[in-house]
C-alpha cells in the first residue's frame, strides 16, 4: 500500500498562513505553522514507514493569496537550499 502525505494550505482568521499535513494511511493529521516544522513533521510520519512516501499532494484553501503562496515557495526554496548538498 502507498503512502501518501496530503499537505493543503490555509489561511487562519488572523490571516497568517499554516499547512495541514494528513497521513492518509493512519488518518493522523498534524497543523504546521511554518515550513521549518512542516519538514520536520513530514519526517516524523514518514518514519512510521522506514521513511518510505510515494507522494506528497499539495493543495490550497480558495482564500489563499498569491502574496501567500510566494511566502511559502520562498520557504520551500530556502529548505532545499539548506538540505542540498553544498558543491
Amino acid at each position: 500500500m502507498e503512502v501518501i502525505f496530503e499537505s493543503c494550505i490555509k489561511v487562519d482568521e488572523r490571516g497568517e498562513w499554516f499547512i495541514e499535513l494528513k497521513d492518509t494511511r493512519s488518518g493522523r493529521v498534524e497543523v504546521c505553522l511554518n515550513m521549518d516544522e512542516y519538514s520536520q513533521k513530514v519526517e516524523d510520519f514518514g518514519a512510521a514507514y522506514g521513511g518510505e512516501i510515494n507522494e506528497v499532494v499539495w493543495s490550497k484553501d480558495e482564500n489563499v493569496s498569491p502574496h501567500t503562496m510566494d511566502e511559502i515557495r520562498l520557504e520551500m526554496a530556502r529548505l532545499q537550499q539548506e538540505i542540498e548538498p553544498k558543491e
